[in-house]
């Protein structure tokens, strides 16, 4: 996973809508609605998350490997580096999330990591700490 916190994860930028994934991805393995509120198009390898208006919440892949910038972080080693370079962590509902970063992921769920769009963090941090 190539990710430019807020902006852009691999080759998809979070201005994208809901049409513009389906124009580069085709249609998805499945489409719903989760527990959240959030529409997902979910492809296997990546599932993305938008709200009813279109706006894109989330991106969530399989990543053994998380560039930022030069930087290449093993998922093994993502939360040390995480803790150990954003003040700002938090956990919520087992997932540990960085603002600095821009995205969230459960440790024990190897390789799933889900970026972030800015205007999400709130909801996140909202959650109760169970």
């Amino acid at each position: 996973m190539r990710l430019d916190p807020y902006v852009q994860v691999d080759n998809t930028p979070f201005t994208f809508s809901g049409d513009d994934v389906l124009r580069v991805r085709g249609k998805p393995w499945r489409a719903q609605r989760n527990g959240v509120g959030l529409n997902e198009m979910d492809y296997g390898d990546v599932v993305y998350r938008f709200q009813d208006c279109g706006r894109l919440e989330e991106i969530t892949r399989e990543a053994e490997v998380v560039n930022i910038g030069n930087l290449a972080v093993p998922f093994a080693n993502l939360a040390a580096f995480i803790r150990t370079h954003d003040p700002e962590t938090f956990e919520r509902a087992g997932f540990l999330i960085s603002p600095q970063f821009g995205l969230a992921f459960d440790p024990s769920e190897p390789y799933w990591v889900t970026a972030l769009a800015w205007h999400c963090l709130p909801e996140w941090r909202s959650l109760g700490d169970g």
